[in-house]
C-alpha cells in the first residue's frame, strides 16, 4: 500500500474525500458553465481547471470560521471550500436578482460573500492584493485571531498593488498569506516572458518574508505549506509568500483563442499531471476510495450541478431600477 501522506499532515480520510469532493464539484460546474457560454445561454467563463488541487487545498488548511480569503476569478475551488454553493455560482453565471456575490451586477468569477468572509473581488488584476493586506492590518490593530489569504496568478505579481501589498505587510508583519498560483500564462504571455527570476517565491526575500514554490498538482502539498504559513501568521510572525505551479488547461477565458500562441501537444501533455486524476489515483492507491465510490461522489456532483443550472436559468432577473442599489446612500 502507498505512503499514506495525509495521516502525516493531521488530515482524516473523511476529510481527504471532502477534499476530493470539492476539486470535483468545481470542475463539473466549470465544464457547464463552457457548455451554457456556448450555448448562449451565459456571458463570460474564466476557469480553474488545472488548478483545482491549490485552491482546495489551500483552502482547507484555513479557518473558515476566522479567517478572510480574496479570491481572484479562477477559484471555485476556494470559495466552494468556504461555503459557496453551486447554486450560488450558477445564479451568478446567468446574472439573476439572487446572485449572492452581485445581485447580477457583475460578471461571473467576482466571487463575494460577506457572510463566508469571502471578499468582494472586481475586474482590474491585483486590486485584492492591498485589500488583503488591509485586512490583515485591521486584524492586527484589534487584536483579533485572523489571517486574511489571498490569491493571484503569475502575471498578477508583476504589478505594482502586489509589490506595494507584500512589502507593507513585510514591514509591518501582518498575518497575510499571498499565495500566487502560477498557471505558467498571462493570458497569453508565457511565464518566461513575463519574470528574469526563476520563481515568482523568489521575490520573498526583497519583502522580507518566506518564500517557497510547491507543485499546485498536489492537494496536500499546497495544504501543508499554507497551513505552515498560517500558523505563523497566528503566531504573529509576519506574512507568506506561496507560490503553487500548475497548469491551466482551458483558454484563459471563454473569449481566448489560446491556439494562437501555445502548441495543441503542450496541452494535452499537462492534461497527464490533471490533479483531479492525479489525487483519484492517492486516493485508490491507499485504499479509501475505490472505482464505485468515485462514480457516486461523480454522479451527485451532476444531479447538484443539474439542479443548481435548472434554479438559477428559471430564477428571475433583477429589476432595471435595482442598478442604482447600493450605489448612493440611502
Amino acid at each position: 500500500m502507498a505512503e499514506n501522506r495525509h495521516q502525516s499532515l493531521g488530515l482524516s480520510d473523511e476529510t481527504v474525500l471532502e477534499m476530493f469532493a470539492t476539486m470535483v464539484l468545481a470542475r463539473k460546474i466549470d465544464e457547464r458553465m463552457w457548455l451554457l457560454n456556448r450555448a448562449g445561454k451565459i456571458p463570460f467563463v474564466i476557469s480553474c481547471q488545472g488548478q483545482e488541487a491549490a485552491q482546495v487545498g489551500a483552502a482547507f488548511a484555513l479557518d473558515k470560521n476566522k479567517d478572510y480569503v480574496l479570491p481572484y476569478y479562477r477559484d471555485m475551488g476556494v470559495v466552494l471550500t468556504f461555503g459557496m454553493t453551486a447554486k450560488d455560482i450558477m445564479l451568478s453565471g446567468f446574472a439573476k436578482a439572487e446572485d449572492p456575490n452581485s445581485g447580477g451586477r457583475q460578471m461571473p468569477g467576482h466571487f463575494g460573500m460577506k457572510k463566508n468572509r469571502i471578499v468582494t473581488g472586481s475586474s482590474p488584476v491585483t486590486t485584492q492584493v492591498p485589500h488583503a493586506v488591509g485586512i490583515a492590518l485591521a486584524g492586527k490593530m484589534e487584536g483579533k485571531d485572523l489571517v486574511s489569504f489571498v490569491t493571484f496568478g503569475e502575471g498578477s505579481s508583476n504589478q505594482g498593488d502586489f509589490h506595494e501589498g507584500a512589502n507593507f505587510a513585510g514591514v509591518h508583519k501582518l498575518p497575510v498569506i499571498f499565495m500566487c498560483e502560477n498557471n505558467k500564462y498571462a493570458i497569453s504571455v508565457p511565464i518566461e516572458k513575463q519574470l528574469s527570476c526563476e520563481k515568482v517565491s523568489d521575490r520573498a526575500i526583497g519583502y522580507g518574508m518566506p518564500g517557497e514554490t510547491v507543485d499546485g498538482n498536489d492537494p496536500l502539498t499546497v495544504y501543508e505549506a499554507v497551513k505552515r504559513a498560517a500558523d505563523r501568521a497566528r503566531r504573529g510572525e509576519g506574512p507568506s509568500l506561496i507560490e503553487t505551479v500548475s497548469y491551466r488547461l482551458t483558454p484563459h477565458s471563454s473569449d481566448d483563442d489560446d491556439r494562437t500562441y501555445r502548441s495543441r501537444e503542450e496541452v494535452e501533455e499537462s492534461k497527464k499531471r490533471d490533479p483531479l486524476l492525479t489525487f483519484s489515483s492517492y486516493l485508490k492507491e491507499i485504499g479509501i476510495l475505490s472505482d464505485t465510490l468515485e462514480k457516486e461522489i461523480i454522479e451527485n456532483i451532476h444531479s447538484v450541478v443539474d439542479e443548481a443550472t435548472e434554479y438559477a436559468e428559471k430564477a428571475p432577473y433583477a429589476n432595471p431600477e435595482d442598478a442604482l442599489k447600493y450605489v448612493y446612500g440611502e
